[in-house]
């Protein structure tokens, strides 16, 4: 092989490896700006959860919703935002609530069941409100009052 080759062999091979390396740089940044997108997503859906949580709170404390439903989506809210806070003592009783409604048939399943079914679900439903409502509601005062804390509410 004579020293023409060799140098044109040579000169391919440094296009390769400078083309390759624009590539992976843009690759780079094409992740770094994903990660970028994914961060302000997950920011945005916390902020929205967050509020949503004060909303349902309030409601819950106004006695505007029905405990069910307020401890039901404070509970869910609350596993958004960070799984380990419904294990918290002042926001257990959401928990508590769910776990012993949870068996209850909700949208289209409820629908499925006779009259009597659904007068026998909404029975016991009250009961478990009736037993769990200042619970409920103490859990609720006290979201309103973690929730003031602001943003080192978190931890």
């Amino acid at each position: 092989m004579n020293s023409t080759v060799a140098l044109i062999l040579l000169a391919v091979a440094i296009a390769v490896i400078v083309g390759l390396c624009i590539y992976a740089w843009g690759l780079r940044q094409e992740v770094s700006r994903r990660e970028a997108y994914r961060r302000d997503e997950d920011a945005r859906a916390q902020q929205n959860s967050l509020e949503n949580l004060d909303y349902v709170a309030s409601a819950l404390v106004q006695e505007q919703v029905d405990i069910t439903e307020g401890a039901w989506r404070c509970k869910v809210l609350l596993e958004i935002i960070d799984p380990s806070l419904t294990e918290r003592a002042e926001f257990k009783a959401f928990l508590d609530h769910h776990s012993r409604t949870k068996h209850l048939n909700t949208h289209s399943a409820r629908q499925q069941l006779t009259a009597r079914e659904r007068m026998q679900e909404d029975k016991e439903r009250l009961m478990v409100e009736n037993d769990m409502r200042e619970a409920v509601l103490e859990a609720a005062r006290a979201v309103l009052k973690w929730r003031a804390q602001g943003k080192n509410a978190l931890h």
